[in-house]
């Protein structure tokens, strides 16, 4: 009798409703179905403009490639590249000093390019093509605007960019598939000769869930035979010499010299456990004909971290060329183990090691907290950053490389969430190696920041004393009514600067703002594609949630709606939960009501054409002050977060508070599925792939570092899959087929579905084909916003 009733069970889950693709309403889709503007590079000289064109979306033919998933990796293993990169698919040079852009001549026919590669005087841009049977490399020279090929299909992205400049601008370091490369199709076809095993030695292992991990022997040597290249030499003319025989290469990095390659290769043993950035590897230093000069690093299999986010390997790690000297290396090395739970004074240690590494390598500074990153200027100036997750702190040093005894001094300290309080980040320029290094002049370096305060926007450039330790503003927005974003310090001495200024019904457009006599030289003119909603009305709306925590949400209203004609609009959410240490922080906005108006499938500003009030990007903090971990009171702080954006629209006199609906993706799935589960404040709800069931990622997800057997009742309490049972307001389930993100299996949701139907919840479930954990595919798109438009229609109208 029990067996009867089970097959009963799931006869009820395979009802399905076979439906072809549809299209959104005009309305929607006259928005959603449109010409995607091109982006824009510069080069250092300030003399030329690279357009960047790309799709709107990708089709389902386009993602309905050949795929093999390994070690955290989706490789299309026909072309050697990732089978999930967005291709350029045109290239147009413009001169800074006006002209309208030029087609680049020789492009291939209908190319697919990636991986853009300036050389380092900027006078060369190198990139990928792929075809039918492979990637080939390609060049474009902005003299000529003009490119050329200069591979063969052979050229090998399977750890992404396979590209590197010689410091003479004349010479390429390439990874090519060797001639006798191993055949993936036969070892994929293989008879397994045993079963797969894997053995607990007793060592604790607190590893996320990750996805596409390699699962078996088959897919070892599928690896093997997709990530080995050999390393090519290559001049301008196409011409090759072999620079290193066949290996497991994973990166390289070419000194600012041009005399040394330092270079990393995974070694086994491999792992079903992590991807393949924990697999062991060795770094190596060769010279410029591809000698090796010294192994400089050994690191083993990373499967059994310390717990916490904040875990490092104990090994030598963070190898990189200090970018204004000729050949040294920096790297860093953790003074407590790696192990966050190891109380010391300090955490990390930064070294440098001088080519060719005959001498032992020299300790520059240590850190207190973490290292974050070093920014190397010149000889006398550098700057070092750490930060530690669980107090959410972070300081900036200035540091004096050739005095490593002198003491670090603290130009900054701060909690690294306040966005009020964020100083910027220091400007660099290219130095005489083609190198990034600090911009300096006159002991003086430079920051620029987004420029966020309780008042509103205002970006600025500062200029920092090395010698004094003082900080004077040197330009700052005045705009009240646009966003003037400061993208980079052209020309120190002249004061140029590049930037991209927009408002709510004005495209984003590239300008030249010189900030000693403030005139503005305009260098794009893109038009607004969507006319349509250049009437809409877009406030940002400030309100508070009942302890107290400042909230905001950028509120749009449909064009002509006044709130005397007596109507109440149904109101959509938008939103993602954020986690903080302190509700100050919590408090603060980045949210900008002058920020161009652009639509896109990921919130539900669409909606504002259809009758429907929106509260986009809709603050949800979850704070977590002191000892207390933000999920103590996850749920808690949700309802609040909701009940109190819902209070302030309705305050308003724009909204029916029966008739809100409310969505996220991802965590904000997971959010939206929690709110259904324990209040009764929406009306319906659109969750995409979330993680419903948190006992399927057992050692923490998002920000929880807790494991479940730490934590228990946070796993179970926050998972809707084991409240289904409360669950009865209606809730549409949008997911990839193909989902990639950690945790976020498809898996996730097609369960959740299931315990939603069999305990008789109304739940509709699409799952979008071939589609990972963000969307892309035209076809999907357009349905999935008809998906939405009617699930809509019928619950909130």
């Amino acid at each position: 009798m029990l067996v009867k009733s089970f097959l009963q069970i799931n006869f009820m889950f395979v009802s399905q409703e076979n439906l072809n693709y549809q299209l959104p309403p005009e309305e929607i889709l006259q928005l959603a179905d449109y010409q995607r503007l091109p982006s824009i590079e510069m080069d250092v000289n300030n003399k030329y403009l690279l357009y960047i064109y790309r799709n709107t979306y990708k089709t389902l033919e386009d993602i309905n490639q050949p795929e093999i998933k390994l070690a955290g990796k989706r490789i299309n293993p026909v072309a050697s590249i990732s089978s999930k990169i967005d291709y350029i698919r045109n290239l147009k040079v413009a001169l800074v000093d006006g002209g309208v852009p030029v087609q680049v001549s020789g492009l291939p026919e209908n190319p697919r390019i990636a991986y853009l590669t300036w050389s380092r005087d900027d006078s060369k841009i190198a990139f990928t093509n792929t075809v039918s049977n492979g990637l080939e490399l390609w060049v474009l020279d902005f003299e000529t605007a003009s490119a050329k090929k200069l591979t063969d299909a052979r050229v090998n992205a399977f750890f992404g960019n396979p590209i590197c400049w010689f410091a003479d601008n004349q010479h390429i370091l390439i990874k090519l598939l060797p001639e006798k490369r191993a055949n993936v199709t036969d070892a994929l076809s293989a008879i397994p000769a045993g079963p797969v095993i894997s053995e607990s030695d007793g060592t604790k292992s607190h590893n996320r869930t990750y996805q596409d991990l390699l699962k078996n022997k088959r897919d070892e040597d599928n690896f093997v035979a997709l990530a080995t290249s050999e390393y090519n030499k290559l001049d301008l003319n196409g011409n090759k010499v072999l620079f290193k025989e066949s290996n497991i290469y994973k990166n390289e990095n070419i000194s600012p010299d041009g005399k040394c390659v330092m270079i990393s290769i995974i070694r086994k043993p491999f792992s079903f456990l992590v991807p393949e950035e924990y697999f062991a590897k060795q770094t190596i230093v060769c010279d410029s004909e591809g000698n090796t000069v010294k192994v400089v690093n050994e690191v083993p299999l990373l499967d059994s971290l310390p717990k916490g986010f904040m875990a490092v390997q104990k090994e030598k790690r963070r190898f990189n060329w200090r970018s204004d000297e000729p050949a040294t290396l920096a790297f860093v090395e953790a003074l407590d183990g790696g192990d966050p739970a190891i109380e010391t004074e300090f955490r990390d240690a930064i070294y440098t090691w001088k080519a060719p590494f005959v001498e032992a390598p020299e300790l520059r500074c240590k850190t207190n907290l973490r290292f974050s990153s070093i920014s190397w200027c010149n000889a006398d100036v550098a700057v070092v950053e750490d930060y530690w997750y669980d107090t959410r702190q972070a300081k900036t040093y200035l540091i004096n490389p050739s005095k490593p005894s002198e003491e670090p001094k603290i130009i900054f300290e701060r909690n690294y969430q306040d966005v009020y309080a964020f100083p910027g980040n220091f400007e660099v320029v290219k130095n005489i190696y083609g190198k990034y290094s600090l911009a300096i002049e006159n002991d003086c370096i430079f920051l620029t920041g987004p420029g966020h305060t309780p008042q509103g926007q205002f970006p600025f450039i500062d200029r920092f004393d090395t010698k004094t330790i003082a900080t004077e503003r040197i330009y700052q927005s005045a705009f009240t009514d646009k966003i003037e974003e400061i993208y980079s310090f052209e020309h120190f001495v002249k004061g140029d600067v590049l930037v991209r200024i927009q408002s709510p019904a004005e495209y984003p457009n590239y300008f030249i703002r010189n900030i000693k006599n403030n005139t503005l030289k305009q260098l794009t003119h893109f038009e607004n594609p969507f006319e349509s909603i250049n009437t809409v009305q877009k406030e940002l709306v400030k309100y508070k949630r009942s302890d107290g925590v400042e909230l905001t949400g950028t509120l749009y209203l449909p064009a002509g709606y006044h709130l005397h004609s007596g109507k109440k609009l149904p109101l959509l959410i938008w939103a993602y939960p954020a986690e903080y240490k302190d509700k100050d922080s919590a408090s603060q906005t980045t949210a900008n009501p002058n920020e161009f108006t652009f639509p896109h499938y990921s919130t539900f500003v669409y909606w504002v054409t259809r009758g429907y009030a929106v509260l986009d990007d809709a603050a949800f903090p979850i704070v977590g002050e002191g000892k207390t971990e933000p999920n103590d009171n996850f749920i808690e702080q949700l309802i609040d977060n909701a009940r109190a954006a819902i209070d302030a629209v309705d305050a308003l006199g724009y909204i029916d508070r029966k008739k809100v609906g409310v969505g996220g993706h991802s965590y904000g799935a997971f959010m939206v599925a929690n709110l259904l589960t324990y209040c009764e404040l929406f009306a319906c709800g659109v969750a995409r792939s979330g993680a419903y069931n948190r006992t399927l990622t057992p050692f923490g997800f998002q920000s929880e570092q807790r494991n479940y057997w730490e934590a228990p009742e946070i796993y179970n309490s926050l998972s809707p899959f084991m409240n289904a049972h409360k669950m009865i307001t209606p809730l549409l389930l949008v997911h990839g087929e193909e989902d990639n993100n950690s945790g976020t299996f498809t898996l996730q949701t097609e369960r959740y579905f299931q315990a939603l139907k069999g305990l008789g919840a109304p739940a509709r479930m699409v799952i979008l084909p071939k589609e990972s954990h963000g969307y892309v595919a035209r076809e999907n798109i357009m349905h999935l916003l008809w998906e939405q438009d009617r699930f809509f229609e019928k619950y909130l109208k």
